[in-house]
């Protein structure tokens, strides 16, 4: 399946009545491995698409006899088939807003106007010609994934049958696999490489055209460089979701304070800001993976200063102790010893009602606009804690703060 994706040059369809516009793209696009395919017309155009879908990106002309641009794209947008392939349009009288719009309307992902820059018209190219290669290799790896995946599943049924002591260690595995494709997916290439070119495009509009942009222009360009920030903050919280879940587990029994003295050197400067108190009461040792750890406690600490109270001195109280399971949760082994770490603050709180939903992944329960973040921090402490076979549990009234108990073998 590799050898046919290699083997196979990327083709793009380019849509003009004139010839001598169709040789002057095949000329800007020269000696990149494309396969080109010309369409005198929209009706041309539609003709081939019927029979070929395996386009990475079309190049069409607005202005062409009998059927424009406008209604090629919005006949292809119609098609479940093609409806993802990528249109460019190619004009000399796209100036009036209206004209610009419409042709977003149609389905247009771009657009350029001639005479063309011969440089961004690679550039463009280029980025969604390596999204389709790489799409391609994604759906290969898929088809690879599948096909072994079902093997394995007939081996396990077999196995299952005569080794039933490995049952548990191959649900793991597969919850493992499972998190672990859901976050390459997610984090892969074809995601961060659009992010990057969506910025540096933006970022370049707004650095040679801002004087004549309108006030709405500028607005709706930063609000593109926002949202792609955002973005990048997920992927980011996303992949720390992921090394926290493959990590190999390297135990240490340290003392907790050191622990906690450590964070509060590394965040000193957002304590201060927020005029932050954190008081510790911590006895005994822990068993503990440290710098997970440390993760840990530093995403409950942004936790709390992040929904601290804007009237009031954020307080952050630390305690631990070491008991019998008896004397600490029901749901704990009765008469084996955990480290019992108690965090809790004085700030907004939450609703009762969330104690379970707090630790989802994307969970916010506060308004995105007000409190900045990407609904994985508490996902990634619990995923901490079962790294350690240990669970946590929270509790929190609005306007009362927030206490998160966590209970770690000793």
């Amino acid at each position: 399946m590799k050898s046919n994706i290699a083997d196979n040059p990327i083709k793009i369809l380019i849509v003009d009545d004139k010839k001598e516009n169709l040789l002057s793209l095949q000329v800007i696009l020269a000696d990149r491995g494309y396969k080109f395919v010309e369409a005198s017309s929209g009706k041309d155009a539609l003709r081939i698409l019927l029979k070929n879908q395996d386009f990475a990106i079309i190049l069409m002309d607005v202005q062409m006899p009998l059927m424009d641009g406008f209604e090629t794209a919005e006949l292809i947008r119609q098609s479940d088939k093609l409806k993802h392939v990528p249109i460019i349009f190619l004009t000399a009288n796209m100036n009036a807003n209206e004209y610009i719009f419409k042709g977003y309307q149609s389905g247009a992902v771009d657009y350029m106007i001639k005479p063309l820059s011969p440089e961004i018209l690679q550039a463009k190219v280029m980025v969604f010609t390596e999204l389709f290669r790489k799409n391609q290799e994604l759906r290969a790896k898929e088809e690879e994934t599948r096909t072994l995946n079902e093997i394995i599943l007939k081996a396990n049924t077999k196995l299952e049958a005569q080794y039933a002591a490995i049952e548990k260690h191959a649900e793991e595995l597969k919850k493992k696999n499972t998190e672990l494709d859901a976050f390459t997916y997610i984090s892969s290439h074809d995601l961060q490489e659009p992010l990057r070119k969506i910025q540096t495009f933006t970022n370049l509009i707004l650095s040679n055209e801002y004087p004549n942009l309108s006030e709405d222009g500028k607005a709706k360009f930063n609000r593109i460089l926002y949202s792609t920030n955002r973005m990048r903050e997920l992927i980011n919280s996303l992949l720390t979701f992921s090394r926290t879940t493959i990590v190999d587990r390297s135990f240490e029994t340290i003392d907790l304070n050191k622990i906690v003295a450590d964070i509060q050197e590394a965040l000193q400067e957002n304590i201060a800001e927020k005029n932050a108190v954190i008081e510790t009461d911590l006895h005994g040792l822990a068993c503990i993976i440290p710098f997970q750890f440390i993760q840990l406690l530093e995403n409950l600490i942004y936790n709390s200063i992040k929904f601290a109270k804007e009237d009031e001195s954020l307080i952050i109280k630390i305690s631990s102790r070491v008991a019998d399971g008896s004397e600490l949760d029901e749901k704990l082994v009765p008469n084996k010893k955990y480290c019992h770490i108690s965090f809790s603050d004085n700030g907004i709180g939450f609703d009762p009602q969330h104690n379970e939903k707090i630790f989802g992944v994307f969970q916010k329960l506060h308004s995105k606009d007000v409190y900045e973040g990407t609904g994985i921090g508490l996902a990634i402490v619990k995923k901490i804690v079962e790294n350690h076979n240990g669970f946590i549990t929270a509790s929190g009234e609005p306007m009362k703060g927030a206490t998160f108990n966590i209970y770690i073998p000793h």
